[in-house]
């Protein structure tokens, strides 16, 4: 695991119900590659590798548009570590969860 991504999909839609049900599709689809995820309130922080995880991340905006909004704005924080192992998010928050 040479990489962590924390990503934040904000649909540009009106009412909050869709902002939920179109954010829940594009974490059913980062959960359906089985890598190590964790969500929260803002954000979902995924583990991979890189080139995977970018791979996601674009797919993210193509999910939130089919799910039915015309505009999709997407905040992404990236740690890649090309040589060695990126801190695990259980090295992260186990102690405050």
């Amino acid at each position: 695991m040479n990489a962590s991504v924390a990503i934040q999909v904000l649909p540009n839609v009106t009412e909050d119900e869709e902002v939920i049900r179109i954010v829940d599709e594009c974490i059913a689809y980062i959960k359906s590659f089985g890598l190590s995820t964790y969500v929260g309130p803002f954000e979902t922080t995924i583990e991979g590798d890189y080139d995977q995880l970018m791979e996601i991340v674009a797919g993210c905006q193509k999910i939130a548009i089919q799910a039915g909004c015309n505009q999709v704005s997407t905040y992404v924080k990236i740690v890649y570590k090309p040589e060695g192992e990126v801190l695990t998010i259980e090295k992260k928050v186990s102690k405050h969860h």
